[in-house]
């Protein structure tokens, strides 16, 4: 849910997400196929609330960040999990209209990565409003969570992103090995993280996207 990137190819694009997360949570159940209200759905589902942080419908994918812009105070009263709302707005038949109708009143901050019809979007609810942006596919992006990293530290994760692309051939592979990194000098703060016993990275998702169809990578990290 805490590092997502975004990387146009040729034939596509790659979309890569670190997922950090306590592991008193219990390990998710890995990706399967789910028959949907109106289609096919590929997610792993999320053992605690039964949603997901990422999902797919072998075209269009949308991947779930925990809070928004910056970070909120967390309340113990939130109606729904973010996991569920993100599966209520993906499956439907058009995703940016149940983005623009669903109600989220009473739901914790979220940013969700939408990659759907071939376009780009940064959908965000701060707990008072909606907001919608569609971004470049031309270009790379990189989103890290505002629950877990300052504005700083998301700041300084783009230029490592950037300063990293610069100098390799943004292979899928390359990619992911991006998301594998580790500071051993700034476990905090790295791309794969371990703040303590039980906050970690436990798993990185990779979708890569050609001719408009997906090959997903599911990587369990849970310990």
């Amino acid at each position: 849910m805490c590092t997502v990137t975004f990387v146009p190819t040729k034939k596509g694009c790659i979309l890569t997400s670190n997922r950090d997360e306590t592991t008193l949570r219990g390990r998710a159940i890995k990706p399967i196929e789910y028959s949907g209200n109106f289609k096919k759905l590929v997610f792993p589902r999320d053992p605690k609330a039964s949603g997901t942080w990422i999902v797919h419908d072998y075209t269009n994918v949308a991947i779930l960040l925990n809070g928004a812009e910056e970070k909120h105070h967390h309340r113990n009263d939130y109606r729904k999990s973010r996991g569920l709302i993100l599966l209520d707005i993906f499956d439907s038949e058009n995703v940016l209209k149940k983005w623009q109708t669903i109600d989220l009143k009473d739901i914790e901050p979220f940013t969700i990565v939408l990659y759907n019809n071939k376009k780009l979007f940064q959908l965000q609810w701060n707990e008072i409003e909606k907001s919608t942006k569609e971004l470049s596919v031309t270009k790379a992006h990189i989103w890290s969570s505002s629950t877990l990293y300052s504005k700083e530290i998301r700041e300084h994760r783009k230029l490592l992103f950037e300063e990293y692309l610069s100098k390799s051939n943004a292979t899928k592979k390359e990619i992911l090995d991006f998301h594998q990194f580790k500071d051993e000098e700034d476990s905090n703060n790295t791309i794969v993280i371990k703040r303590d016993e039980h906050l970690k990275t436990v798993s990185i998702t990779q979708f890569n996207i050609e001719n408009n169809k997906i090959k997903l990578n599911y990587i369990d990290l849970y310990e």
